[in-house]
């Protein structure tokens, strides 16, 4: 079986991860949401949010599931036996930062694979930061989240 693992806080989820996922749908088995617990971190939506707004996204594809996680992301998925790593790509600056963070993880676990798709150009702009200024601010930030969540 194929298992992806795409990791991330998503505090909150944007139209840009749907899109990855959704993309990434037909090319694995299985697709793990990975909500990473970083306590050095504070997030700003609640970790149960967060999970409850991606079950409600992706409700209608069962080969998507959300969990939460701590530790290194390639010890979890060598512990939930997933052999790919998902991540999306929306500037250079990210695939430098990405392709670092691959190769140690290739370098620790030669077995799992880094694959990176790229962000459509319409969500290249599009991270969780600037949604959660734009909602901190009182702007309207659900035209960048997916249709299933409204923000409160």
């Amino acid at each position: 079986m194929k298992i992806a693992v795409f990791p991330g806080s998503f505090d909150p989820i944007t139209i840009g991860h749907e899109s990855i996922i959704k993309r990434a749908i037909p090319l694995f088995d299985k697709i793990i949401v990975a909500i990473g617990k970083n306590n050095e971190k504070t997030s700003y939506f609640s970790i149960e949010k967060r999970i409850q707004w991606i079950k409600e996204t992706f409700i209608e594809h069962p080969s998507v599931e959300v969990c939460e996680y701590s530790g290194l992301t390639i010890d979890f998925c060598k512990e939930i036996n997933a052999r790919y790593i998902l991540r999306g790509l929306r500037t250079s600056a990210d695939f430098e930062f990405e392709r670092s963070i691959g190769q140690v993880n290739k370098q620790m676990h030669p077995e799992i694979e880094t694959i990176f798709l790229l962000t459509l150009p319409e969500h290249t702009h599009l991270a969780s930061s600037i949604v959660r200024d734009v909602h901190r601010n009182g702007g309207d930030a659900q035209q960048f989240v997916p249709k299933a969540i409204k923000l409160d």
